[in-house]
């Protein structure tokens, strides 16, 4: 892959996704996959303005054998260091960047039992720390190739060669051509003008039809509103929280769904795929599921805390988006989710509120935003996907029809 094209990436990262202010520290999390790339990432978050940069690698083996041998007890103790980091994010408000890499079978063969309650116990202690920034700091998940990712895309190609279509995959998709800045301000300002007319038309509920028998309604917030592309933080610095993003999302009504839905794609959960899977839901509650493959895992996931059984968002993408055209299953919610529509159970985005920065997070949350300690995105996309919208008026209006965008 061509370092001027990769240049130009980092440059989009660092000044489109994180948007870093000067002066400000960025978090930087990784796996070991593309070190030449994380350096340039850093050096143009530097160049930014950056105070400090820190980068903290990750390896999945490494996850699995820490499991392995860990007590329990250890798993879910957060130890004074760990708390003290927590501490430094609220008073500092640092971006945040994730550079996604991971193999989708990577964790295969873990405990995965042991490992949720490691994440339960420690969980009530973390999530005072993350209430806090909630809306207060940019962050962007962004991805590069890792080579067992890239041969599960590209099976039957040589390793350097999966690679490479790997790269010009991401890159593509993340419009890094000759002007990437110009691209994404472009994409910002269309996404907008969708989630604007969305807005506009006061929608009470959405209805989710397709022949695979998905018939589901999800109620809506009525101070909720649409969003997509740009997002903004309290202090007003505008970052891309997610390279590349195709959707209009909302934040729906906790307790008000009705229906069933079926899965289009399978889902990359902690490092194992579950696929062929479908949600029944009543009161707005997941009350009934199955998975043809690892419908253990799935029904672990549900059985996380009482808020993962429940919507946390509904997202717009159409069939027709540039990451469904490439034909490529990603096995990466990253570039799944912005391939075609798209629900997530758990938790909520107070940001989706309007004026929430004028509102407390309780208050968002009183509103009918969903909590919880995951957000699990699911894709439902399909070539005859229709969705109309019930409004507050008594309106029914086409929203999406054969798979995209009715309007």
């Amino acid at each position: 892959m061509q370092k001027t094209r990769l240049r130009k990436y980092a440059q989009l990262i660092a000044r489109m996704g994180c948007n870093v202010q000067k002066g400000q520290d960025v978090l930087l999390y990784a796996g070991l996959d593309q070190p030449d790339f994380v350096v340039m990432v850093t050096d143009e978050l530097y160049k930014a303005g950056a105070r400090k940069v820190y980068v903290d690698f990750s390896y999945q083996p490494l996850e699995k054998f820490h499991v392995r041998h860990r007590s329990l007890k250890a798993m879910g103790t957060v130890e004074s260091f760990e708390e003290a980091k927590l501490q430094y994010m609220t008073d500092k408000l640092p971006c945040r960047l994730f550079l996604e890499s991971s193999d989708p079978d990577g964790l295969k063969g873990m405990n995965m039992a042991k490992m949720a309650k490691g994440q339960q116990a420690r969980y009530p202690i973390i999530k005072p720390y993350r209430d806090k920034i909630e809306g207060k700091h940019q962050w962007c998940i962004a991805a590069v190739p890792g080579a067992a990712w890239a041969k599960k895309v590209f099976p039957g190609e040589p390793r350097g060669r999966t690679m490479e279509k790997l790269w010009e995959a991401i890159l593509s998709t993340s419009r890094v051509d000759d002007d990437p800045i110009k691209a994404w301000e472009e994409h910002n300002c269309d996404l907008k003008a969708r989630c604007e007319y969305l807005n506009s038309l006061g929608i009470e509920t959405l209805h989710y039809t397709a022949k695979n028998g998905t018939d589901l309604k999800v109620g809506m917030i009525e101070e909720a509103i649409f969003c997509g592309g740009a997002e903004t933080t309290h202090k007003g610095v505008d970052f891309n929280p997610n390279i590349p993003t195709e959707e209009c999302f909302i934040s729906p009504k906790k307790g008000v769904a009705e229906g069933i839905v079926y899965a289009s794609k399978p889902l990359s959960y902690q490092g194992q795929l579950i696929d062929k899977f479908w949600f029944r839901f009543e009161n707005g509650k997941v009350v009934d599921a199955h998975a043809e493959v690892n419908d253990a895992l799935l029904q672990k996931m549900l059985d996380m805390d009482e808020g993962a059984r429940y919507l946390g968002e509904c997202a717009l993408v159409p069939y027709d988006s540039p990451i469904n055209k490439t034909g490529l299953l990603f096995y990466n919610t990253l570039f799944d989710e912005n391939a075609c529509c798209h629900l997530a159970i758990g938790m909520g985005f107070p940001d989706t509120i309007r004026d929430h920065h004028e509102k407390t997070l309780e208050e968002c949350r009183a509103l009918g935003v969903n909590d919880s300690m995951i957000h699990e995105d699911f894709m439902i996309g399909t070539e005859d996907l229709s969705i109309t919208a019930l409004c507050r008026d008594g309106k029914k209006v086409q929203i999406f029809r054969d798979g995209t965008w009715a309007f």
